[in-house]
């Protein structure tokens, strides 16, 4: 197996990475290793048939057409 050494990492950052870790019950070194595999690795492929509700509780107090709008007018 690979070794890899950080230099100058940020010490904020290495304080959010050790936090993460501690919640997920890893070692720092195991919360690497799985934030690595999570974005190196590619996406599944998700049909629209599975997304069919999820994140409905998101939008409960938000009107989606004036949220487009918005999000909209900011790439101009």
């Amino acid at each position: 197996m690979a070794t890899l050494n950080v230099k100058h990492l940020p010490d904020a950052l290495y304080r959010k990475l050790k936090a993460r870790a501690k919640r997920e019950r890893r070692s720092v070194a195991q919360q690497v290793t799985v934030l690595l595999e999570q974005a190196l690795e590619p996406s599944a492929a998700l049909s629209i048939l599975e997304l069919r509700g999820l994140g409905r509780e998101l939008w409960r107090d938000i009107d989606a057409g004036s949220h487009v709008g918005g999000e909209r007018a900011g790439w101009r």
